[in-house]
C-alpha cells in the first residue's frame, strides 16, 4: 500500500469538491439586491434609485432585461464593467 497514490486521489477529490462549490456559490447571491450592493460598493457615487430600478430591470432574466439593466446603469455613469457584472448577477435565480 502506498501512502503517496492514496493522498494524492483524497487532494485531488478534495479539490474537485471545492472547486463545485465555489462554482455555485455566486448564484447563491444572486439576486436583485445583490446587484444593488455590487454597483454601490464598487461605485458609491450612484443614484441609488436609479441603482433599484434597473437591477428590478435586469432580474426579470433574458438578454433584453440585461440590456436594460446594463443601459440604466449606464446612463448613471456607472463604469461598463461593474454595471456588466451587476446585471448579470441581478438576473441569475437564488
Amino acid at each position: 500500500m502506498r501512502l503517496v497514490p492514496r493522498l494524492a486521489a483524497a487532494l485531488s477529490g478534495l479539490a474537485l469538491a471545492l472547486g463545485g462549490v465555489v462554482a455555485v456559490a455566486p448564484a447563491a447571491h444572486a439576486t436583485p439586491q445583490a446587484c444593488f450592493y455590487t454597483v454601490l460598493e464598487q461605485h458609491p457615487g450612484a443614484n441609488p434609485e436609479v441603482v433599484e430600478r434597473a437591477c428590478h430591470l435586469g432580474a426579470e432574466g433574458g438578454p433584453e432585461a440585461a440590456r436594460a439593466c446594463y443601459f440604466e446603469l449606464r446612463r448613471d455613469y456607472v463604469p461598463a464593467v461593474v454595471a456588466f457584472e451587476a446585471c448579470r448577477r441581478a438576473a441569475e435565480e437564488e
